[in-house]
């Protein structure tokens, strides 16, 4: 909790907010108050919750919601149940905390009707918990098994692309037509099968692949170019992995080998800028320098973009996106210890989309791979 700002205040549930999952390390399915009050952490759950979350939780103090929900009915008129904006001015008149940070995502009705009761909001200018930006030892094992569960999905995919076999203009699989939709059933299983909830995965083929996060349909098919990204969250932890390889299945034309190629350059250029105190978007103008000296243009149209119109990565943690960013359009400073993905990519209609995409820690010198996944993506 930072010292200079009231202590915070949540209303969420962990699988939404990973900002209540990082401030009490207990998941939670349905929303419930947390907050900070002179350098302790408070809960207010239901009993369906209250057991296991004083036993497992970071909380200091975990509070029955059933008892303090009665205690401010008590003071309401007309027999009017309370609700969580009176509950928490309760315990703030109690605990003589009436002034909290609350985030930019905090509910509106709630923030309303809290300051109707009194209690002081000041709302967030940025995340609620910086530190949530610099992955200690222990986030940073969890964002490698995070990986680790990717990886074990983008193998699933190669297997089935492998043993696929071609039918003319289709891709056969087990003697039926493989789809994007076979081919994200077979990677969400290995990752349940890893640990992991795989949940949007991406397997598009062709022009679909053109955009980035078309998650793919449909009949894929041979000689095209298919993107697969996988970003599981970890069922134990809910860190989160992500990566992404291009396949193949069939021969590549030479425009196709070429276009693979230079989007590996550029995440190899990438990662050599990657570094402590480092620009996010000079890294980023790594990537756009490769694309211009290999004659790669980006082009914005009535009909869409094509060429390299993304960032070249986001933090990852508890979030699938959050910071730091390295993109053209903000410049962040990267700290050592934060956690960011380096996912280049170009996408033109008719020849097809690549991107390749690792997970890596800022260091003071090169950066820390946390994810491993082989780059052979022709599949003969």
């Amino acid at each position: 909790m930072a010292s200079l700002l009231p202590p915070p205040l949540l209303y969420a549930d962990t699988e939404s907010s990973a900002d209540a999952l990082y401030f009490g390390r207990v998941p939670v399915p349905d929303a419930f108050i947390a907050f900070g009050a002179h350098g302790r952490k408070y809960a207010v759950v239901s009993a369906l919750e209250f057991g296991r979350v004083k036993r497992t939780s970071g909380f200091d103090v975990v509070l029955p919601l059933e008892t303090w929900a009665a205690r401010a009915s008590a003071e309401l008129p007309g027999g009017r149940r309370a609700g969580p904006a009176d509950i928490i001015a309760l315990l703030g008149r109690e605990l003589k905390q009436r002034q909290f940070t609350v985030p930019g995502d905090f509910p509106a009705g709630l923030y309303a009707k809290l300051l109707k009761l009194g209690v002081k909001l000041m709302l967030a200018d940025g995340p609620l918990f910086p530190a949530r930006e610099i992955k200690t030892a222990v986030e940073t094992e969890a964002l490698r098994e995070g990986n680790r569960c990717s990886a074990r999905g983008i193998a699933a995919a190669e297997r089935v692309l492998r043993a696929s076999r071609i039918r003319g203009h289709r891709l056969v699989f087990e003697g039926r037509p493989l789809t994007s939709e076979r081919l994200k059933i077979a990677i969400e299983i290995a990752c349940l099968e890893a640990g992991a909830t795989s949940v949007n995965t991406i397997a598009a083929g062709g022009d679909q692949a053109c955009d980035p996060h078309e998650r793919g349909s449909g009949p894929l098919r041979p000689h095209e170019l298919i993107i697969v990204d996988v970003f599981p969250r970890v069922n134990a932890t809910g860190y989160y992995g992500d990566m992404t390889r291009t396949f193949l299945r069939g021969r590549a034309s030479d425009a196709q080998h070429r276009l693979v190629a230079t989007v590996r350059e550029a995440q190899r250029a990438a990662l050599g800028g990657i570094t402590a105190g480092a620009s996010g978007r000079a890294v980023h103008g790594r990537v756009e320098a490769v694309f211009a000296k290999r004659g790669y243009e980006t082009r914005h149209t009535k009909q869409g973009s094509v060429g390299f119109f993304h960032g070249t990565g986001h933090g990852v943690g508890l979030a699938i996106h959050e910071a730091p960013r390295i993109s053209g359009s903000v410049d962040h400073l990267l700290k050592k210890g934060s956690v960011v993905t380096v996912e280049p990519g170009l996408y033109y209609p008719g020849l097809g989309g690549c991107r390749i995409e690792d997970v890596v820690q800022v260091t003071a010198g090169a950066p820390r791979m946390l994810s491993r996944a082989p780059y052979v993506w022709e599949l003969r």
